[in-house]
Order: structure tokens, then C-alpha cells, then sequence
């Protein structure tokens, strides 16, 4: 079509000569001729050639402002012009003389004009044609060949008339006209003409034109000049940036060839970072444009690499500091500019939106591009925003990969709340766009069972309300309450908290949603009473924080309150209790203390004054006739006032009874010892105070508590006496909880008005009933429980309340009444063992009793025995002849006299047959102690073990703190920490309706925030590592005196246990505070440093402040010196695990050796117990099973340290007697031995995978060092197989059948490619590799066959699969073969079925006998003799395929 329409250059040449030379003497007439005018219609109207044949072809020219006529249809005008031309006398020379009139008609601008606007219709032409569009003249004769390439010269040099002309009256840009003449040309002559035309006009022209000129191109040039101009326009857009987005937009329409699309892109690409923001979308727009599917990843790699929105800082931010004094209008203009700026980064992100939603590449590269940035540092905002938009325009399967790497992003840390929090300020209008992306995802993330997920869910549920519109509040609002009637504990947890931080923040925003939070109201039988109290908070804020626009919730508030305080139903009764306290708390909330201008007005009205007073009476009397709902009810009354924050008044009133009344109930004066009523002797006891003669005050619990036990329990008397008040001593310790709170606010802190409760005894019983305990009733056992469950409680509260006194006699007694606890736990212990089914007093009123069920271990020693027997027996009659020398390892190794960390007063010499009782099962029915009672431990540690040699404490105070105390506090510190610090992301929340087990013992902790405890924690490391100190000392002094031995006689073992139990839990405190995943955050490392600052200094005092490595280089040597001193093997794990989380924070690789070398010390240690016995049972394996896994990750050779015990350390074990042990690895036995078996070949198969396969274009140095690495595998592999053997237990055999299928399927994976290059170079390494392989899978047959004969379902189900790997090996083999051009060394035989002492298997030879002799089966010594004549690559071959194809062919048979 083109060629058809394109006339030769030659030809035209030749016309415009002769045109020329006919046309010189003319010229000068027909240009002096003048023109007349008709006056009536303005009319050109002359005898110039140029008017004559456009007026006959049907054109009228006018003049002025009226356009110039068509009177017949565009084509047929053009038609029948170019007729007339072709058809005159004077034809070619005619086209120069027209041209020459039309050159003289636009020598005017006003004609130019006309000519170059659209002509208009004449009443003829409009009778005939309904054409409302015409072009205008200029187009039409473009569009006549003939005329072109003279009306594209004229056109091109009237341009530089109208360059630099300013704007005329008319208002119509010249040059821009002109230029929209050369568009959509159905042909155009001599391409190559113009385009050099137009790239000369584009490098004279002013920016205006060359903008004008480039947009216009792919409307102008034809195809074949696509590429030409791209490349001219590409040194362009080198040269002149100010071009970049007419440019752009040209080469974007341009159709051109894949290489210079690249060098383009690449062209674009390296000046990205200099782009004006105005300019980015384009950019960005041409950059998406220009990808293809195979390199879409690089391409958006290196875009979202250059394309940091970090630096796209608008001009209003930039320049705010500099012209804060400039005139409002150019305030004005920045303030425009930055709107513009908001803008350009909105459409950039439609430009991405665009190409991902059409272009599937670029969707799954983005995805790429953002998975593979492995650090917090190499993520930008665009990465979030980018997800966002994928989440929004994808499928559901690109969802689920943007939700999956998300979480992947935010629980490495990769992506975090700062990150989140720039992109909600800096482009909020860009992340509101895809509000339900975000609301969607926000959603999805707080269902994630990873906290540091959770938290940043919660985190885009904050930002989302706090940045955007009220629909998006609204909306924000309804997910989280959805979330909160979920009934999933974690997800109500996390959304209240959510909404709690709202309203503490916003809470005039949140009261217009208070209607959405009023519903959840209908659900709160499923929540907790830590959430109810959440609940209550978030809606009397909602309610209370406006004054009277708030009274429909405070009706509706009142209305559930009032119906659920008078129900008999405890648990909606505790929901009223929690609720109307918290109520109150918001009502009597002294905003004084929140704003400290306010104070002089009256913080609270007489009529909140009245409601609360009404309030708190109205609780009051429902609850007095119910011990467990008035305890409840003191309980959240202290919480209250322990907050300080209640108004003057409503304080006071709380405050003014509390100690009158207290005084009346529960303390009576000291009479002389009579006889009682009471079911048990009476008896003053735990008196502290000097004066122990009448006239002091005691607490009378005995005789409150069997007047409770006479009535028939709490319920009947309250029945009985409806309206007396019931007092029991189930309130006793949270009434003094109350009373202690109350003398604190009014004191400020000083409790001496009520320090006599501190030392003044308690009417209990004579303890020495414990004893003979057996020979009472069971109503007086479950008495004398009730009593030391009381009494415990109440010594529980004492500390908590005095602890922090600072009066040296106080601190004393505090001691004592902690002397006191771990005593009557004690007793305790003794009276539950024998009072079997007996339910406690309720000690926390929060929950349900049935929540708590409670565990008692009856005769744990006569079952453990029992068990022993009957695995003996099972021995006896399983065990065949090599079984005796390996008879611990039939069944799991059984927990025997393990030291337990909650034990505290040695239970392993507990006598057969009786109970024993572990009261961390009780830890509901014991008052909860704060985290203020800590602080104790600031006392020194002695013990009379070490009271002799070097240690001095500190302790300027005459007190001491025994090992039994240490051991309590230590306990609770340890569960504390355990509970609030989440240790790592890897730690999972529970997510499912589960009981509140878990949150037993921990109302008062979950106040604190996880920084505050951690914050206590670091205050408490001081005294922690005394205390480590001295433990460390007992045990090293312990070492020296007596020569390394530990089991001496004359050892004090109950001490021993204790002090080892205060290690292990000392190292746990440490491990577990370390490992605190808050540390992470940006806001913690300020605790981090000053928590590593306490543990370095311990070992040298530092003058100034240390960087963060030396910190951790010292606290790392402070805690490694504690190596030589563990007794026990859980302590040294503790001590490892904690060497790791130190070193984990630091990014210097240094200390994995030192690691991996503490770890091998203890593993050649032998751990024995104070008894004489060497430690064993379940909780001991686990800790060197753990101990040998970190031992073989830590170290630099995992081959060789796996070969190190297999081969020198297993045999030491063989030859030793049957009770030895390895002496290079004690802690290797024939009862550990599955142990140290399971975790080698587990980290052998972990080794073999992270060899890389061997590929063709690897060297030669790798491949050999690949090689190598295998054959050390391998032989290792060979090593262990073996030595099932010997060592033939069910566990070993299970073990080698699941790693051995591992081990040969990483040998096929990876192994075999790299035999497959290096056979021929190294032939004999290859050849001893398969060799001592085929070893291996023979003795694997034998034990599939082994395992067949002794029908273990267990054991048979590894069969299947590890044959169809053994028979894949060999055809695998065959192939190498076959690569290598040696495939006629591959010969096939049967091998026959043996057991594991290689004795054949009699059932399979008459099955292979019956069966027939498809393939020639050889003795197995007449084989190996005749492999010896063949040649080295035959033989090994031959062999290795023999064996293992005759593996497959039994298998089949069988």
C-alpha cells in the first residue's frame, strides 16, 4: 500500500525542475497580478492559477475571519484538483506556479489562518452532504501527491515566522497548528525528507515547539521511521531532561524493535533518580510499557531500586524551613505545588495499578522483586504501597501470595511499624484509595498466630482510623468489634487493646461510633474477665469522657449492670462486679492528675459524685451475701485505687470504712490458748513481734473458717442468714489487699499505720497434726488444708504490701513470712498427698472453678515401677540374641528421680507407693504475687556450705535470704517473665477457645505492659547475677575441696537440689528476658543496651559508654565463665541457650566456635546427681538431645564432628561394661544412645542437603571439593548404618529406616549429577563412594527384611518408599553409567533376603526357589571373586548394581 502510494524521488526531482525553469518567467506576472475582492461576500477573487483552479475544484477562498469554502466532498475535491492539474497545458510546470499562489495567498497571517483551520460547507455543498467536520485547505493538499513535498517545504519554512511570536489576540498557537497539518497523512511521499525535517525544526525550535513536535511524531512519521526517530529522540533525552515527558510519551507510541527498547529503558532508568516529580508517571508509565514477560523481574527490580518515594520530597516540605517569612501568596503557591506533588505520586501509582491489573509479568515480578530483599533496611515505602495495590486489582491466588508475604516480611522484621507509619502520613490519599486492601489485610494479619503479626495488624487498624475519612472510622470500628465477638481469645485480646488505645487517644472521634462497641455487650458470655474489664474501660471512657451525649450509654451501661449484679449466676454476677467497678473508675476520674492546669476547678459534679456513691453500694449489697463476689468485688476495688487516679471524694469514701471494717471481721485481740469450738486444736502461730503476751492482735482465721465448715459451707449459711453480712476468711487476703491500697494513697506509700498485720500471729492449729495427718477425719484433713491454703494466702499478701518498706525491721520480717511460706508449703504438700479429691478455697475470683482442674499424681512411683516391669517383660520376650547389650532402648526412656525446677524440696527419695503432690497444678488457688516482691532478692545468698571459704555479701542488713526463698521467688520470676515475654516470632499465640489455664495467677501482671516488666527485669539484673555468683561459687568450691567429685558423703542433697534449682532458674530468667522479641524494636533498644550494660560491667567496669559489639563481647565472656560450674545437664542447656541469644545479637560470626566448644564440654561431662546416681529420665535426654543438636550446628564440620562420635565415641561404648559409658563423650550410654543415634542422622541429612548439586559448569577445585564432602557423608552414612548391628532396638531400627530413605534420596538429588561430571576425571574416588554406598543399602535391605519378619507396623511402613528409592538408584546409576559411554558394565542379580546378622531368611529362599529364575542369580562370594578380574570401572559397578537391583527384586517377590 505504501509502495504503491510513494512516487520515485527521481521523478520528482524532475518535476520540480521543470517547474521551475517554466515557471521564471511567468512568475513575476502571475505574482504582481492584483487581486480584487468581492466587497458583498469577501470573496478572493483573481486570476492567479492557484485561486482558478481551487474555485474550479470547488474551493472558495475567503479573507478576514470567515472560513474558507468546500462546496463538494473533501475526497472528491481532491480528486478532481489533482485531475485538473494533471490534465493542463502546462502541466508539470502548472504545480510549481499553483504552489507559488498559495505561497503568496498565506503571506498574511489572517489567510495563513483560514487555510489552516477547517473549511466550512457552502450552501451547495451542505444541500448535498450532511459533513459537519471539514480539513482544512493545507490538509487537503497535503493529502494530493503532487502537491506534498512543495506544501511541506512552504509549511516548514513558515514555522521560524511564528516561533518566537507571544501570544496573539486570536489566541491560536501557529507553529502547534502547522505541525497538526502533517498528522494522519493517508501517505506520505519521502519520509526520510521529513523526519530530517522535523529533527532540524525540534533542534532550533524553542521548548514549547520541541514539545509540541515530539508529542506529535508517532501521529506523524509512518512505521519504517519508528526505530530512526527512537534513536534520535533517545540522545535527546540524554541531552535535554526538560524533554523526558514528551519524549516518553512519543517513544511509548512508537512501534519499535526489542533491542533498542531496551537501551532505551536502560536510558530511562539511569536518570529515574533525577526525574521532577511532575515528570515521575510518565517515566514510570514508559518504564511498564517497555517490560516483557522474560525480564519483567530484573526490570521491576531496578525500578523499585531508583524509584525511592523517600526522595521525592515536595517543594512545600523542602522549603518550609527557609520561607516561613514569605508573603501568603507564595505560601499560597507552595501549598498548590504540594498538591500537585500528592497528585503526581497518586497517578504513579494508577500508572503501576494499571500494568499490574493487564499485565500478568509484572503482578508476579513485583511479588519477586519485594520476596527476594532480605533485610529492614532494603525495603522502601513503595514496597508496602505496591502490595496494597496487588492485594486490590489481582486474583485471589496473587492475594493469598500478598497475604502469605506479608506475614513473611513483618515476622522477620523485614517490614515494620515505622515503615507502616511513613507510608499512612506520606501518602495517605494513595493508601486511602485501597482502604479495603488494607482493612482486609489488617483483618488477616490479626488472625495470625505470630505476635509480632498480630501487633502489626493492630498497628494498620490505628493508623487507618486515625488518617483517614469517617467512613473509613466507621468501617474500622465494625471489624474491630467483629473481631471481639470472634469469641477467639487472642483476637479479642488484641482488638480490645485496639480499641482501648483509640479511645485513651481519640476519644472524642471514637464516642460517635459508641453505638457499633455498645453491641458487644450482647457477647460478653464468651469473654474473659481481663476483656470485660477492657470492655468496661473502652465504653464509661465512651460514656463518661462527653457529658451528657454519652447518657444513652450510660443508661444501657447501667440497665446490664443492674441485671447482671442481681443474677444468681456467679459468672454473670463476677461480669456485673467487673463492670460496675470499672464503671465507677471512669466516672470518679481525676482529670487533675491529666492535666495538671485543670486542677483548681472541681474535677467531679455532685451528681457523678452521687452515681458512683450509688454505684459502689449497690455492689456492695449485691455481693456481701457471697464470700467469692465480695472477694471479687475487694479485688477490683484495690485495682481501682492502686491506679491513684480516682477523685478526692470518691477515695475517701472508698478509704473511710475499709480499715474499721477490717479490724471487726478478721482481727480479734490475743487471749490466752483455751478450748475451742473449733473442729482442730486452736493454736496462735507465726507471731513476729516481740511482745507475744495478751494485749497484741491476731487474725482469726481457724475459728472463721469452722464456722464456715459447721454451716454446711459458704452457700447454706448465706442462705440461712440472708441478711447478716457473711464473713469469711475467703475475703481475708483480698479485703487486706483493699485496706493495703487504701493506706498507701492516703500515706503516700507508708503502710506503718497498719504494720502490725505484718508480724501479728494467726489463730491456726498445732502443724504437728501433719504428721499423723493420716488418722484424721477427712472433713478434718480438708479443715487443716483450708487453713494452710488461708494461711499462705494471707502471708502471700503481707509481702506483696511490705515488701517495698524500707524500715530494716520490716525487710526482716518480710523475710521470715517468706521463710513461712516455703515452710507451709511443705506442710502442705504432706496434707494433700493424703487428702485425696479435696478442692481447694478459691484464692483468684476472676474465673471459673471448673477452669482449673486440679492434678494430683497418686503413688507416681509404684506406676513408673509398674511400667519398668512391664517394659522388662517386654524385652524378655522380644529380645533376641545381641538385644541384652542395648536393653534400655525398647520403649522411650522413663522419667527417673529427675530434678525439677518446680520441685523445691527434692522428691526423687520419695518412698514407693505413696503421693506425692505438685503444687504449680494449685497456682489457681494462691494468691497472685506482684511484681514489687522481687525486689527481695536485692538480699544477699548464704548458705552454710560456702559461709567459710571467699564469699562475703554485700548485704549491709542483719538478713539473710535462704535457698528455699530464693527458690520460690525465682519460680514465680521465671513464670512471670515466661508468660509476658514473648521470646521470639517463632513463640505462637494460642488462637483457639481455650480454657484460662494459662492465665491463672497473672490479673494483676497483665496491667503491666511486656516494657515495664522488662523494664523491673533489667532494675532486678544486679542482684540476679549475685545471686548467679554465688550458686556458681557453692558449686565451684563444692568441685576444688572435694576433687571434681560431687557425690561426697556429708553433702546436704536437699541443698544441693535447691541451689541447683536456683541456677538452672537463674539462667532461665536471663534466657527469657534476652530473648524478649520486643528488644527488636526500635523503641526497646535503649533497654537492650542498658540490660547488656549490667551483665558487662559485672566482668569490667567501663569508664565510658560501650558500643553495642564490645557490650555483647563482654556479656558473652561474663556468662561463658559460668561453664565450668552447671550441675546439672537442663542448667547447661539453659546456659547455651542463652550464649545463642547474645550472639544472635550481634553481627560478628565470632562466636559459633565458642558455642559449638562450650557445647562439646558438656556433652564430655558426666552429670551426676548428688546421690551418687547419674542423671537420667525423660527431662535429662531432652536436654542433651537438645545440648548434641546445638553442638552439631555450631560447629565448623558436621561430617567430621558425626564421624568424631560414631567412630571413636560408639566403640569406646561397645567395649565398656553394660552400664559404662563412651570416656571421650560421657554422656554417651546404651540408655542415651538413641539420643546421640537419632540426632546424627538427622543432622547428617540436613548436612547432605545444603551440598549444592553438582551442575557441568562448576571447576574443577569445586567439584573435587563437592566430591569430597560426599564421600566423607557417605562414609560417615556407612558408619552409622552399621552399627544397627549391634545396637538392634526398635527405636534405632525406626531411626535408620526414616534418615536412611532421607540420605539416598539427597544422594540422587544431588549427588548423582555431580558423579555424572566427574567420573571420568575421577574415577576411583567415585568408585570407593559407591563402593562403601553399596554397603550401606545392602545392610538397608537386610533391615527391610529384618523389619518384614518382625511385622512392626511402625516400622514396616518405611519399607515401601526406601525400596523404591534402593531400585531407583540402580537404574540412576545405569544412567551415569550410560552418560559416561560405560553402560556395558551394568549387570543385574538377585540378592538374597538376610536379617541383620546377615543369616539368610529361610521363608524368602523357598519363595525364590518356588518362583523360578528369571534373571541369573549368583552366590555372593562367587560374585565378589569374579568382580576382582574385571576391570575397576566394571567390577565397582557391576557390584553396586547387584546388590541394589537385588534389593528391588525381593521386595517385588515379597
Amino acid at each position: 500500500m505504501v509502495a504503491k502510494r510513494r512516487l520515485s524521488k527521481s521523478a520528482d526531482e524532475h518535476d520540480e525542475a521543470n517547474a521551475k525553469d517554466l515557471s521564471k518567467a511567468k512568475k513575476s506576472k502571475i505574482g504582481g497580478r492584483k487581486r480584487t475582492t468581492s466587497a458583498q461576500e469577501g470573496e478572493v477573487d483573481d486570476d492567479t492559477v492557484f485561486v482558478h483552479l481551487l474555485k474550479s475544484a470547488g474551493m472558495i477562498l475567503k479573507q478576514g475571519n470567515q472560513p474558507n469554502k468546500l462546496s463538494l466532498d473533501q475526497a472528491v475535491f481532491q480528486k478532481k484538483l489533482c485531475q485538473t492539474l494533471r490534465k493542463h497545458p502546462r502541466y508539470p510546470n502548472v504545480v510549481q506556479e499553483f504552489v507559488s499562489g498559495l505561497e503568496s495567498h498565506i503571506e498574511g497571517r489572517d489567510k495563513f489562518r483560514n487555510c489552516l483551520l477547517p473549511c466550512g460547507q457552502s450552501q451547495e455543498g451542505e444541500s448535498s452532504n450532511n459533513l459537519n467536520y471539514q480539513e482544512s485547505l493545507i490538509k487537503l493538499l497535503l493529502g494530493i501527491e503532487i502537491l506534498q513535498p512543495s506544501v511541506m517545504n512552504t509549511l516548514f519554512e513558515k514555522i521560524p515566522e511564528f516561533m518566537y511570536d507571544g501570544i496573539p489576540e486570536d489566541g491560536i498557537n501557529m507553529p502547534r497548528l502547522i505541525i497538526s497539518q502533517f498528522k494522519w497523512l493517508d501517505r506520505i511521499i519521502d519520509s526520510k525528507d521529513l523526519t530530517s525535517k522535523i529533527m532540524q525544526l525540534i533542534s532550533v525550535g524553542p521548548l514549547e515547539i520541541q514539545r509540541d513536535i515530539i508529542t506529535s511524531l508517532p501521529e506523524i512519521l509512518e512505521d519504517a521511521q519508528h526505530n530512526e526517530i527512537a534513536k534520535e529522540l533517545n540522545s535527546l533525552l540524554q541531552q535535554n531532561t526538560q524533554l523526558t515527558v514528551p519524549i516518553l510519551d512519543a517513544l511509548s507510541s512508537l512501534n519499535l524493535h526489542a533491542e533498542l527498547l531496551i537501551e532505551v529503558r536502560h536510558s530511562v532508568m539511569s536518570t529515574l533518580s533525577a526525574v521532577k516529580l511532575d515528570d515521575l508517571p510518565v517515566v514510570v508509565k514508559f518504564i511498564f510499557h517497555a517490560i516483557r514477560t522474560e525480564d519483567a523481574v530484573e526490570v521491576i527490580t531496578e525500578l523499585r531500586m531508583n524509584l525511592g518515594l523517600e526522595s521525592c520530597v515536595l517543594p512545600s516540605q523542602l522549603q518550609t524551613s527557609r520561607d516561613k517569612q514569605k508573603q501568603k501568596s507564595v505560601a499560597g503557591a507552595l501549598v498548590n505545588q504540594e498538591n500537585s506533588g500528592h497528585d503526581c505520586v497518586a497517578i504513579m501509582f494508577d500508572v503501576i495499578k494499571a500494568a499490574i491489573r493487564f499485565q500478568k509479568a509484572t503482578a508476579e515480578a513485583w511479588i519477586k522483586a519485594i520476596e527476594v530483599v532480605d533485610s529492614a533496611a532494603g525495603h522502601k515505602v513503595i514496597d508496602l504501597l505496591v502490595l496494597l495495590i496487588l492485594h486490590t486489582t489481582s486474583t485471589n491466588n496473587i492475594k493469598k501470595q500478598v497475604e502469605k508475604l506479608l506475614r513473611s516480611k513483618v515476622r522477620l522484621g523485614h517490614i515494620g511499624d515505622q515503615l507502616l507509619q511513613i507510608a499512612f502520613r506520606s501518602h495517605v490519599a494513595v493508601v486511602r484509595e485501597y482502604f479495603p486492601s488494607v482493612l482486609s489485610l489488617a483483618q488477616t494479619l490479626l488472625r495470625s498466630s505470630d505476635v509480632t503479626v498480630v501487633s502489626f495488624g493492630s498497628q494498620m487498624y490505628k493508623h487507618a482510623f486515625m488518617m483517614f475519612d469517617s467512613y473509613c472510622q466507621q468501617e474500622v470500628v465494625g471489624a474491630l468489634v467483629t473481631h471481639v465477638c470472634s469469641g477467639f481469645t487472642t483476637e479479642v485480646d488484641v482488638s480490645l487493646d485496639v480499641l482501648t488505645d483509640l479511645v485513651s487517644q481519640n476519644s472524642s472521634t471514637m464516642a460517635v461510633y459508641a453505638i457499633f462497641v455498645k453491641g458487644i455487650l450482647d457477647y460478653m458470655d464468651s469473654l474473659s474477665p481481663q476483656q470485660i474489664r477492657k470492655l468496661f474501660f473502652v465504653l464509661s471512657t465512651l460514656a463518661f469522657s462527653r457529658g451528657q451525649e454519652g447518657s444513652h450509654i450510660q443508661d444501657d451501661m447501667h440497665i446490664v449492670i443492674r441485671k447482671q449484679l442481681s443474677s444468681t449466676i456467679s459468672k454473670y454476677k463476677r461480669i456485673g462486679i467487673i463492670g460496675a467497678v470499672m464503671m465507677v473508675g471512669c466516672m470518679a476520674y481525676d482529670r487533675s492528675k491529666l492535666e495538671p492546669s485543670s486542677s483548681d476547678l472541681a474535677s467531679m459534679s455532685k451528681e457523678s459524685f452521687r452515681q458512683a456513691t450509688a454505684l459502689l453500694e449497690l455492689v456492695r449489697t449485691c455481693s456481701e451475701q457471697s464470700p467469692e463476689a465480695a472477694a471479687l468485688y475487694y479485688d477490683e476495688l484495690a485495682n481501682l485505687v492502686q491506679k491513684g487516679n480516682l477523685d478526692p471524694q470518691v477515695q475517701e469514701l472508698i478509704g473511710r470504712s475499709v480499715l474499721d471494717d477490717f479490724q471487726e471481721d478478721f482481727v480479734v485481740d490475743l487471749l490466752p490458748e483455751t478450748d475451742s469450738e473449733c473442729m482442730l486444736p486452736l493454736k496462735s502461730m507465726f507471731n513476729l513481734d516481740e511482745e507475744d503476751t495478751e494485749g497484741g492482735i491476731v487474725i482469726n482465721l481457724l475459728p472463721l473458717l469452722s464456722n464456715s465448715v459447721t454451716n454446711n459451707g459458704f452457700e447454706n449459711a448465706a442462705g440461712k442468714q440472708r441478711n447478716k453480712k457473711c464473713i469469711s476468711p475467703v475475703c481475708l487476703a483480698s479485703f487486706f489487699r483493699l485496706l493495703r491500697f487504701c493506706e498507701e494513697v492516703q500515706n503516700n506509700g507508708n503502710l506503718e499505720e497498719i504494720d502490725a498485720l505484718l508480724g501479728c500471729p494467726l489463730y491456726l492449729t498445732n502443724f504437728e497434726l501433719v504428721e499423723k495427718v493420716e488418722s484424721l477425719s477427712k472433713q478434718e484433713r480438708e479443715l487443716l488444708c483450708s487453713v494452710l491454703f488461708h494461711t499462705l494466702n494471707w502471708f502471700r499478701e503481707v509481702v506483696n504490701a511490705f515488701c517495698k518498706q524500707q524500715d530494716t525491721e520490716m525487710k526482716g520480717k518480710v523475710l521470715l513470712r517468706l521463710q513461712n511460706i516455703t515452710h507451709l508449703q511443705v506442710l502442705l504438700e504432706k496434707c494433700l498427698a493424703a487428702t485425696p479429691g479435696y478442692i481447694p478455697p478459691l484464692a483468684n475470683f476472676d474465673l471459673e472453678v471448673t477452669e482449673v482442674p486440679v492434678t494430683v499424681s497418686h503413688a507416681a512411683p509404684a506406676k513408673k515401677g509398674k511400667k519398668d516391669q512391664k517394659g522388662k517383660k517386654k524385652l524378655k520376650s522380644d529380645g533376641n540374641k545381641n538385644s541384652s547389650t542395648d536393653s534400655s532402648q525398647t520403649e522411650e526412656p522413663t522419667e527417673e528421680s529427675q530434678m525439677q525446677s518446680e520441685s523445691t524440696q527434692g522428691k526423687e527419695n520419695t518412698e514407693e507407693g505413696k503421693v506425692f503432690v505438685n503444687l504449680s497444678n494449685y497456682r489457681a488457688y494462691f494468691r497472685e504475687m506482684d511484681a514489687d516482691v522481687f525486689f527481695v532478692l536485692k538480699c544477699g545468698l548464704v548458705t552454710k556450705s560456702v559461709l567459710d571459704t571467699e564469699l562475703h555479701t554485700k548485704a549491709t542488713e542483719v538478713v539473710q535470704l535462704g535457698s528455699a526463698e530464693l527458690v520460690f521467688l525465682l519460680e514465680d520470676l521465671a513464670r512471670k517473665l515466661d508468660y509476658m515475654l514473648v521470646a521470639t516470632a517463632a513463640k505462637k499465640m494460642l488462637f483457639l477457645k481455650v480454657k484460662g489455664d494459662r492465665d491463672v495467677g497473672f490479673s494483676h501482671l497483665r496491667q503491666m505492659t511486656p516494657q515495664a516488666l522488662a523494664q523491673t527485669a533489667i532494675e532486678l539484673l544486679n542482684p540476679l547475677c549475685n545471686h548467679l555468683e554465688s550458686v556458681h561459687n557453692y558449686f565451684q568450691v563444692m568441685i576444688t575441696e572435694n576433687n571434681g567429685v560431687v557425690d561426697v558423703l556429708g553433702t546436704d542433697v536437699k541443698e544441693n537440689q535447691r541451689m541447683a534449682a536456683c541456677y538452672q532458674l537463674l539462667l532461665q530468667i536471663l534466657n527469657t528476658l534476652f530473648a524478649w522479641c520486643g528488644f527488636a524494636q526500635h523503641e526497646n533498644r535503649k533497654l537492650l543496651r542498658l540490660a547488656l550494660g549490667v551483665l558487662a560491667n559485672r566482668l569490667k567496669e567501663g569508664d565510658g559508654e560501650m558500643e553495642m559489639e564490645e557490650l555483647i563481647r563482654q556479656t558473652f565472656r561474663y556468662l561463658q565463665n559460668f561453664q565450668n560450674s552447671i550441675p546439672r545437664c537442663t542448667s547447661a542447656v539453659n546456659l547455651t541457650q542463652l550464649l545463642i541469644v547474645i550472639a544472635e545479637k550481634s553481627l560478628d560470626n565470632q562466636y559459633k566456635e565458642k558455642i559449638a566448644s562450650i557445647t562439646r564440654g558438656f556433652l564430655c561431662q558426666s552429670w551426676v546427681l548428688p546421690n551418687g546416681e547419674k542423671e537420667k529420665g525423660n527431662k535429662y535426654n531432652e536436654a542433651l538431645e537438645t545440648l548434641l543438636c546445638i553442638y552439631l550446628k555450631h560447629t565448623d564440620d558436621v561430617l567430621k564432628s558425626v564421624e568424631e562420635i560414631a567412630g571413636v565415641g560408639v566403640p569406646e561404648l561397645l567395649n565398656s561394661t553394660k552400664d559404662g559409658s563412651s570416656n571421650t563423650f560421657p554422656t554417651l550410654s546404651r540408655q542415651t544412645f538413641v539420643i546421640f543415634y537419632r540426632v546424627m542422622m538427622s543432622e547428617l541429612d540436613k548436612s547432605v542437603k545444603s551440598i549444592p548439586a553438582g551442575m557441568q559448569s562448576d571447576s574443577t577445585e569445586v567439584q573435587v571439593e563437592k566430591l569430597l564432602r560426599w564421600n566423607v557423608a557417605v562414609r560417615d552414612f556407612h558408619i552409622l548404618v552399621n552399627l544397627v548391628k549391634v545396637f538392634d532396638s526398635r527405636p534405632v531400627l525406626g531411626v535408620c529406616l526414616k534418615h536412611g530413605r532421607l540420605f539416598i534420596e539427597s544422594f540422587l538429588k544431588q549427588g548423582m549429577p555431580l558423579l555424572d561430571y566427574t567420573f571420568k576425571k575421577h574415577r576411583e574416588d567415585v568408585q570407593s563412594l559407591l563402593k562403601t554406598l553399596q554397603l550401606s543399602t545392602r545392610q538397608l535391605h537386610h533391615m527391610c527384611g529384618h523389619t518384614k519378619l518382625s511385622q512392626d507396623t511402625n516400622l514396616t511402613n518405611h519399607v515401601p518408599p526406601l525400596k523404591k528409592l534402593l531400585e531407583l538408584f540402580v537404574y540412576r546409576v545405569k544412567a551415569m553409567l550410560t552418560i559416561n559411554k560405560c553402560q556395558e558394565a551394568f549387570w543385574l542379580g538377585n540378592l538374597k533376603n538376610r536379617d541383620l546378622q546377615g543369616e539368610e531368611i529361610m521363608s524368602q529362599t523357598s519363595q525364590q526357589e518356588s518362583g523360578g529364575d528369571e534373571e541369573s542369580e549368583l552366590p555372593e562370594d562367587d560374585t565378589e571373586e569374579e568382580t576382582e578380574e574385571l576391570d575397576d570401572c566394571e567390577a565397582e559397578t557391576r557390584k553396586t548394581t547387584r546388590d541394589d537391583e537385588g534389593s528391588t527384586e525381593d521386595s517385588d517377590s515379597d
